[in-house]
């Protein structure tokens, strides 16, 4: 009989371990279809709505600039609502957002709706990772959150095929709109989950946080030794700056960590993604369907590589795959850039660009 309990509490915590991995993962697709989506809809956008060049930057980079604005203030709002309330903010805004930019009349209300759908996005990107590792076992934990930076790449290219799809119909309102059904699918997956242990037993909801445990473990020995390790670590005191001034390995790897992100972004592959139909133009691409199928291709290299890197980031180490990232990163923009100034279009530029951009 006790077999038959055990084997029904393994199913069940078989079942929620999924659904969190669907809610997470849908928290990065949002992430991805933000991002590709504009570089399909842009040309649209710019012939509609007479967007001069500077107009259609902020138009790109508004986005982002939501998306810190969120980031800073995510830690208060995760930790006040908890990590699941958050996560379903952050997919009601992305909805609002959505559908905002689709009826969009100005460009001035366009502007606003990209701000929202990138606050919710800075709302997310740091609430789903930490929900997926405080709701994930240790031994997962590295693999599952890899998965949400894949979802990030799949939704990149989604949204590229279904801008090039929407390409001939020019309506770039229907491609900033259709990217709200997977908001939808992420409220109703992340409703029928329970909050973190983690934050539970950190507001002395120690008896949900137990139950919650149960549930995601399958095992009641494992989830009480777990429930001890999370109320042991949060009896340490945070020492926040005063342990930052005082230990320099916290500074080192404070500075390293802030470094390396500046770096990723200072590279200007993001830039590739929100411009690449633009930059196929330039290399000789002239209908806006070759750009996108061209688009497509670079989204997909970037899905599969990122699939690959995951099975042996932990076997190489995360060095080596900095190393090779960045300087095959740095190699092909410099040659793609000299690419750009000689060739005037024609098949020898269009390949040439192409093979670098991916």
């Amino acid at each position: 009989m006790s077999t038959a309990i055990d084997t029904e509490a393994l199913q069940q915590s078989k079942r929620m371990r999924k659904l969190v991995s669907v809610a997470a993962g849908m928290a990065g697709l949002l992430f991805g279809l933000d991002i590709g989506v504009i570089a399909g809809a842009l040309p649209f956008i710019t012939d509609q709505l007479s967007l001069t060049s500077q107009m259609q930057e902020w138009i790109v980079s508004s986005m982002m600039f939501g998306a810190a604005i969120g980031s800073i203030i995510t830690l208060w709002i995760s930790s006040k609502l908890g990590r699941k309330k958050s996560i379903l903010t952050a997919g009601l805004l992305f909805i609002i957002g959505c559908f905002g930019s689709s009826f969009a009349p100005n460009y001035e209300i366009l502007l606003i709706s990209r701000i929202i759908l990138g606050f919710s996005i800075g709302v997310a990107s740091y609430v789903a990772p930490l929900y997926l590792s405080e709701m994930s076992e240790k031994e997962h934990r590295g693999r599952l959150i890899s998965m949400y930076q894949l979802m990030i790449n799949f939704g990149i290219v989604i949204a590229f095929i279904s801008d090039t799809l929407l390409a001939p119909t020019e309506s770039w309102r229907l491609m900033l709109g259709i990217i709200s059904i997977p908001a939808f699918l992420l409220i109703i997956a992340v409703a029928k989950l329970p909050d973190s242990p983690r934050w539970l037993a950190s507001k002395g909801f120690t008896t949900e946080a137990q139950k919650v445990l149960n549930v995601l473990r399958g095992n009641k020995e494992k989830a009480h030794e777990e429930l001890q390790d999370i109320t042991d670590s949060l009896k340490v005191k945070q020492a926040g700056f005063s342990l930052f001034k005082a230990n320099k390995n916290v500074r080192r790897v404070v500075f390293l960590g802030m470094f390396l992100q500046f770096m990723q972004q200072f590279t200007g592959q993001n830039i590739i993604m929100y411009y690449a139909p633009k930059i196929f133009s330039l290399a000789g691409f002239e209908s806006h369907t070759d750009q996108m199928f061209a688009t497509i291709l670079d989204g997909m290299t970037f899905v599969i590589f990122t699939w690959i890197s995951m099975q042996f980031i932990d076997k190489t180490g995360r060095k080596i795959a900095l190393k090779i990232g960045f300087g095959i990163m740095a190699l092909a923009l410099i040659v793609l850039g000299w690419c750009l100034m000689q060739f005037e279009g024609g098949n020898t530029a269009q390949w040439i660009s192409t093979l670098l951009l991916v």
